[in-house]
């Protein structure tokens, strides 16, 4: 539960914001005061979340996007600066993954996963940095994971777009930074989301759990905390850092297959 309004009178746009950590996080900036855009592919899940927390008194509305898509993501941002007047905080949230072998991989699903993890968050940070640029300030909180901080089998899709995201964050916090605009990463290890049984079986989870110092999972409000933290004037003197939150995972060096 949140302990202040850290962001009172400011706007955030979450991709992925119907579920999962892309909920998590809208809520909890929700929570502290921000005025919330869900933006998902899934606009009726959007619609649902952003009805939940506007139940809660929040600020919320919902966006249909395609991260994919520039239009549709230009469509987002003219959404959110029509309800809003401004936005303050991108959380790049949207994001698909799968497990499967190199070998056995597709070139066309690790292209679409590289598409939306990482050239989808290129392309929302682009559009929403000229509002950003012109308030003279901004943060963008991007969505990694612990599989673009090491190599992970099974995972060459996902690992190689989130160690791309990584890139992204170090160079747009460069780029960005004479703007008033700070960019930041958090990566996740694995937490409990739909996305997450989805993919991770009954094997996959005894063996990240044996790898984890602190051998459990980690829960979507545990990432959120981090993202708020990052996204708040508390991590003021923070820019172009990777924050894992992932229970000491990436400190293993663990490389294995879970299958």
């Amino acid at each position: 539960m949140a302990t202040g309004r850290r962001f009172d009178g400011r706007a955030a746009i979450v991709t992925g914001g119907g579920g999962g950590l892309g909920l998590a996080i809208a809520r909890r900036l929700a929570d502290e005061g921000a005025s919330v855009l869900l933006a998902d592919m899934n606009i009726a899940l959007a619609e649902q979340a952003a009805g939940e927390l506007a139940e809660t008194g929040a600020t919320a509305i919902a966006s249909r996007v395609d991260v994919t898509n520039g239009d549709s993501v230009e469509a987002m941002v003219t959404t959110s600066m029509t309800a809003f007047g401004r936005i303050d905080i991108l959380v790049n949230s949207a994001g698909i993954g799968e497990q499967v072998s190199f070998l056995k991989q597709r070139s066309e699903d690790f292209e679409r996963i590289v598409a939306v993890n990482l050239t989808g968050s290129y392309r929302c940070v682009r559009s929403v940095a000229p509002a950003m640029i012109a308030a003279g300030q901004g943060t963008v909180i991007n969505i990694s994971s612990v599989a673009g901080l090491t190599g992970i089998s099974g995972r060459v899709g996902y690992g190689s777009s989130k160690h791309g995201v990584v890139g992204l964050t170090r160079t747009l916090a460069i780029e960005l930074a004479p703007f008033g605009i700070r960019v930041n990463a958090v990566a996740p290890g694995p937490v409990d989301t739909a996305m997450v049984a989805q993919v991770h079986t009954e094997t996959t989870r005894s063996t990240y759990t044996r790898n984890i110092p602190l051998a459990r999972y980690g829960l979507p409000e545990e990432i959120a905390a981090a993202a708020a933290f990052l996204a708040s004037d508390d991590a003021s003197y923070i820019t172009g850092h990777t924050l894992p939150v992932d229970g000491g995972f990436a400190s293993t060096g663990a490389m294995f297959d879970p299958d």
